[in-house]
């Protein structure tokens, strides 16, 4: 249970959440974008996965070698608040890029404002509790993907593997955000993370920042 506790913990980081938000939308449907290019579309990729989680991660590792923090898990809570303000910043740059950017869709535009917001009010928290990030991301994660289920997606989508196209339901992906989000949660309270109060509000500041993103973007 440790080991897959920490396999969840690493491949649900919450510097992967935007990455693996634009795939699946991508995903289930490509027909957002303004440009049906695939130049485009990787470096659009790009910009995303360099603004929010190269950058951010290459910052911390900087940090932890000029011992500003002890560990990259970060135990003590005032240790993450310069990663958290770094990261901030990169997400309101990537923002602010995108918000004007017609290539760019509502649906992803929604998700990196709903993030940014997330962090925020989570940096707030940080002074008083040590939130989990980790569901802060999952919850945002899980919100996004409903809104965007219901408004934005097809039922199905096609998936290549080994040279064979398969055709799967949209709502499976969706079963499986929703399994992946209990599942995180209960990894950083097995591994002692964090306590249940901390798990909670992570979720939920993740799923209101969401809503109130998608309120000011697309209603």
């Amino acid at each position: 249970m440790k080991t897959i506790s920490n396999i969840l913990s690493v491949a649900f980081h919450p510097m992967f959440i935007m990455s693996y938000a634009l795939l699946i939308i991508l995903k289930v449907n490509p027909y957002l974008f303004a440009v049906q290019d695939e130049k485009v579309t990787v470096l659009l990729i790009f910009s995303v996965v360099t603004m929010s989680l190269l950058f951010p991660l290459l910052a911390t590792l900087m940090m932890k070698g000029l011992g500003l923090i002890s560990s990259l898990e970060m135990n003590d809570k005032k240790e993450r608040i310069g990663p958290m303000i770094v990261t901030a910043i990169f997400y309101m740059w990537l923002y602010a890029n995108f918000h004007k950017n017609s290539i760019v869709p509502d649906a992803f535009r929604f998700f990196v404002l709903g993030s940014t917001i997330s962090l925020c009010l989570a940096f707030i928290l940080n002074t008083m509790t040590k939130i989990s990030l980790h569901t802060v991301g999952m919850g945002g994660l899980l919100m996004g993907f409903l809104l965007i289920r219901y408004n934005y997606s097809y039922e199905t989508f096609i998936v290549d593997f080994l040279g064979q196209a398969y055709q799967v339901q949209t709502n499976l992906l969706l079963y499986l955000t929703i399994i992946a989000t209990g599942a995180v949660g209960t990894a950083r309270l097995y591994l002692k993370a964090h306590k249940p109060d901390q798990v909670y509000g992570g979720y939920f500041i993740g799923i209101v920042s969401m809503l109130i993103a998608y309120r000011l973007i697309i209603l």
